[in-house]
Order: structure tokens, then C-alpha cells, then sequence
């Protein structure tokens, strides 16, 4: 989870990998609508992402259901979104909060020349974003370190949380 630029599809493959899980490309689950809105520089509002964030408690559901997990990159930017998908997962559900600085995150995103998010959309994620500060089974990385180091303290964190006894999708 994070705002865009963040490296969540980029991390979210590497972990995937890592873990033999599926990995799901969040930004592919949206509607049409919620892309071509965002395409056009306009944030997206609660009731936007609500579908979006059903169709990606669905592909949980789905992953937990046949017994394995899954890596979903998926902002995440509320509270109240991440615990809609904790809900579809029954609990079942780690979040990796990748973290970073505003420069850092506005240089990323005008690098990328494929992604459909213009970067005057990144203030209005960053203003959207509750940080997940005191809740349960978030692991939070700065995205200033090395992919490399990133990957690596993401799973060590995900596989702590896994062994406090807890059990998640992914």
C-alpha cells in the first residue's frame, strides 16, 4: 500500500516471487471510469474506489479460498478501505505500507511514461492518505532504502507478523 510512485506494483512483484504467490496488479481492477477520471487529472472520490476496492476483497477472497495467498498492490489510502479489506479477508490480511517523501515520490512518477495517474494527482493521494500508524499487521518501509532492502524488510516484517500466530493472504 502507498500512494502512487511509491514502488507497490514493483515491490509487490518481488515479493510475489519471493513467496510463490499470484501477484495481482491492483490498478488493473479498477473500472473503466475510475481510470479514465484519473487519466484525466481528477482524484478519485470515496464512492469511486468503493467498487474497486470490492473487485480487490473479491481476488482475496478468491486467493484465501483455495488455499494460498496473494501479493495485491492496492493504495490503501484510508483506514477505513484498508479495513474494508481486512473484512473480505476475514482478518486474514497483512498490509506493506511503502512510505516516502514527496520529492521522492513526484520524481518516480514523471519518470514513468505508461501509468495512467498524472502526477497533479499525487497531492490529492497525499492529502487522502491516513497513515497507518498503531494498526495491526503493517509493516512500514521507507522507500528511500534499496529495492533490494526494501523487498528484504518487507518480508521479514510479513513473516513476523506470521509467526505472532496470525494468518493472512498475503
Amino acid at each position: 500500500m502507498g500512494v502512487s510512485g511509491s514502488g507497490k506494483s514493483t515491490v509487490g512483484e518481488c515479493l510475489a516471487e519471493l513467496s510463490g504467490a499470484p501477484f495481482v496488479e491492483g490498478d488493473h481492477l479498477h473500472p473503466a471510469e475510475n481510470v479514465e477520471k484519473m487519466a484525466r487529472g481528477f482524484p478519485l472520490t470515496d464512492e469511486d474506489r468503493m467498487p474497486w476496492l470490492d473487485r480487490i476483497g473479491i481476488v482475496i477472497k478468491e486467493a484465501l479460498g483455495i488455499g494460498r495467498g496473494a501479493v495485491i498492490s492496492c493504495s490503501s489510502l484510508k483506514r477505513a478501505y484498508r479495513d474494508r479489506l481486512r473484512h473480505a479477508a476475514d482478518g486474514r490480511l497483512a498490509f506493506v505500507f511503502l512510505d516516502g517523501p514527496r520529492e521522492v515520490l513526484l520524481s518516480r512518477m514523471g519518470a514513468r511514461h505508461d501509468h495512467f495517474m498524472p502526477v497533479s494527482l499525487l497531492d490529492s493521494q497525499l492529502q487522502t492518505l491516513e497513515l497507518p500508524v498503531g494498526e495491526p499487521d503493517v509493516v512500514s518501509i521507507s522507500i528511500d532504502n534499496s529495492l533490494e532492502r526494501i523487498v528484504y524488510l518487507a518480508r521479514d516484517g510479513l513473516e513476523n507478523i506470521v509467526l505472532l500466530g496470525e494468518k493472512h493472504a498475503g
